[in-house]
């Protein structure tokens, strides 16, 4: 079984399955990484010469390849990974879907000088975009959630640790 992150930026993902990759002794998969490593060239650029569309095709065949050929490894995935409901139901598979929340605020404050991603919505400030699209997001990142974390008051390493508890309570490790 893969243990799947899922979340807006910010929300520690990559940090907690780094994390969780050395604990368990697993392989990690970073979808963003996995596009960029295809496509030869950074996220920006996919967007600025080929749009969001592209690199969401991308980010799908990917997706769908890793979904069908990976056991017993972490997945870190973009924050749109849930736009797309057959991301959902390939990742949720061999999986458990692990939904990373922060607070607005606590987002906004992590991502501030992050200037690896070019807009998603033209036309408003940097703050009303990711609060936009937080909100539209939210109830897709729930619906595809098998548990959720928040993170907005813990360093990545207590995250994962409790995630390596819950799974274990469970019995999915």
């Amino acid at each position: 079984m893969n243990i799947v992150l899922i979340g807006y930026r910010g929300t520690g993902k990559s940090a907690i399955s780094r994390i969780l990759t050395d604990t368990l002794h697993c392989r990690r998969y970073s979808i963003d990484d996995e596009v960029v490593r295809q496509a030869g060239k950074p996220i920006p650029e996919i967007v600025e010469q080929e749009g969001w569309s592209k690199f969401r095709e991308i980010e799908r065949e990917l997706v769908r390849k890793i979904s069908a050929e990976i056991r017993g490894s972490v997945i870190d995935c973009g924050g749109g990974v849930v736009l797309d409901e057959r991301n959902v139901a390939d990742l949720k598979r061999d999986g458990k879907v692990i939904l990373l929340v922060a607070s607005p605020e606590k987002i906004l404050e992590r991502i501030h000088r992050d200037a690896n991603r070019p807009p998603l919505i033209e036309g408003l400030s940097f703050e009303e975009e990711q609060r936009q699209i937080l909100k539209e997001r939210d109830p897709k990142y729930r619906a595809a959630a098998d548990c959720i974390f928040d993170t907005t008051h813990l360093k990545p390493r207590q995250t994962a640790m409790k995630i390596i508890e819950h799974f274990k309570k469970k019995g999915w490790v």
